[in-house]
Formats: C-alpha cells, structure tokens, sequence
C-alpha cells in the first residue's frame, strides 16, 4: 500500500528529526509536539486497521474517509503550529540541514505503521530491526505479485 509506506515514512522521518527540534526550539514546543504525536500515533492505528480489511467493503471505504480527513487536519496543525514558527524561529541553513537530515531519515525509515514508536529513542532502538522486517517483506509482496 502506497499510502501505509509515505505516510510511514514520513511521520518516522517527522519524529527522529523535526519534532524533537520543535520541542526544544518552540515556546510551546513540547505541547504542539505532544498533540502531533499524539495524532500520528493514531494514525499508524488507523493504517494498520485498514490493512486488515477487505478493500471492496463499506468499511475500508468509510475508514479511508476517516483517514484522510485525520491526515490532512493533522498536517494542517503541523503546518500551522509546527512548521510555520521553525521557519520564524530558524534561519535558512538550519532549515536546510533539517529538510537533508529528513530526507535521510526518510531513506532509512520503516515503511509500516509502528504505533507506539513515536519517540526517538525508540525510532532508534527499534527502527532499524523495524525498518530491516518492513522492507523485507516489502520485497517478498512484490516479487509474489
């Protein structure tokens, strides 16, 4: 699933890097991370129901709606409360060594939901071993298809 693997990705690679700077850069930093830790770990739950449901039924449907509208109000608050003060509070090489250190983060992240593994330490402890079953089984799935 496309969708389960950017969203993956992209909420790890969130984490490792740009959520801790946010805490401990922002005034509210700990508060607007908190809440935005709070969503994606929803969020990874919500992902990882939906891929136990039978794509044709009123339930994957109505899910996936749910899903989206959570996603795309959750990068609204990022945006808003996250984002938007780093660029205030940040100058441009900072905000580039932050958008390289994402995109390594993304290289080297997990692509399922782990639910529960929202803090650094875990991403770090764990995300590998994650990150090493997620692609393997990623690969398995493609070469079955």
């Amino acid at each position: 699933m496309d969708l389960r693997r950017l969203l993956a990705v992209h909420e790890t690679a969130e984490e490792l890097v740009v959520h801790p700077r946010a805490r401990q850069g922002l005034s509210d930093g700990p508060d607007v991370v908190e809440t935005r830790l709070r969503e994606e770990r929803q969020a990874k739950r919500a992902l990882a129901r939906l891929e136990t449901m039978q794509l044709e039924s009123a339930q994957f449907a109505a899910a996936l709606a749910q899903l989206r509208t959570d996603v795309l109000a959750h990068a609204e608050s990022e945006e808003a409360e996250e984002f938007a003060q780093l660029r205030v509070e940040l100058d441009d090489d900072e905000l580039a060594a932050i958008r390289r250190a994402v995109e390594s983060a993304e290289r080297l992240a997990p692509t399922r939901p782990q639910a529960g593994m929202e803090s650094v330490t875990a991403n770090r402890i764990v995300g590998p071993f994650a990150t090493m079953l997620d692609r393997a089984r990623d690969a398995l799935s493609s070469a079955a298809r």
